[in-house]
């Protein structure tokens, strides 16, 4: 009877504190929930960068954006991290941080004017030089778009997901004119879109943009990578879908 007793108290002692922490390492990795709860967040993330792809086609994921927009901001976080850490296997992630900027040419030089001001501009240069120092920018980006000040969140994002890049190098491509004419190929690829980008977060799936895509990517990126995947589909595209808010930062 006692170890009846005992038993049946476990029993719901687990059932009431059990967390995914509980199971097997395997599976922290599974959602980004559980990567955050078991504190093994960096280790997901650098373990998925690393993971060869499938020899199918993998689902192309284009995003436009820029630094400080709410709407962009909420997709990456949301959307766009959570899917690529699940399905790192059959999508690939290109990131143009740009978006409703305005670019005027003085001379060899460009200057840029951002809809959220100079600190976005600010925000846009910096990551667009982590995206061409870093073998694995998409943590860094996350880390800087997930923080409450973007631009400021830079060096600590830079040094937790990529420390063999050292911050100096940083600025000094977004001071000089290797960043100057990396932000310029931002811009002539944004201005290329066809159709032509009328708001951000702009969202390109294979090379195409519509409305239905669009609207598809925002409100379950997961699902719609995992629709379009035309290999075996991975036990991931099996689990539960969480719907997201989307939220747009027009070209005004």
């Amino acid at each position: 009877m006692k170890g009846v007793i005992v038993f049946t108290i476990v029993t719901i002692w687990s059932n009431v504190y059990c967390t995914p922490c509980s199971y097997s390492p395997s599976q922290w990795c599974a959602s980004l929930d559980s990567a955050i709860e078991c504190g093994v967040l960096k280790q997901c993330l650098e373990a998925n960068a690393t993971k060869p792809k499938s020899q199918d086609s993998s689902v192309q994921v284009d995003l436009y954006f820029e630094s400080l927009c709410p709407g962009c901001r909420e997709f990456l976080t949301t959307q766009l991290l959570p899917t690529w850490v699940m399905l790192n296997d059959i999508m690939t992630v290109n990131l143009v941080p740009f978006g409703n900027a305005q670019e005027t040419a003085k001379g060899k030089q460009y200057t840029f004017t951002c809809q959220h001001g100079e600190e976005e501009c600010l925000g846009n240069m910096i990551e667009t030089c982590i995206l061409n120092a870093s073998a694995n920018p998409f943590q860094i980006i996350y880390c800087m778009e997930a923080s409450s000040n973007v631009v400021k969140a830079g060096q600590a994002c830079v040094e937790l997901f990529d420390p063999t890049i050292k911050w100096d190098s940083i600025m000094s491509c977004v001071k000089g004119d290797l960043g100057n004419q990396l932000m310029h190929q931002n811009a002539l690829k944004t201005g290329a879109l066809k159709p032509p980008h009328q708001y951000v977060p702009w969202i390109v799936i294979n090379g195409e943009h519509t409305e239905d895509l669009q609207n598809k990517a925002m409100g379950s990126l997961f699902t719609l990578v995992c629709s379009m995947y035309k290999g075996k589909k991975p036990e991931a595209c099996g689990a539960a879908l969480t719907r997201y808010h989307r939220g747009y930062c027009h070209d005004d």
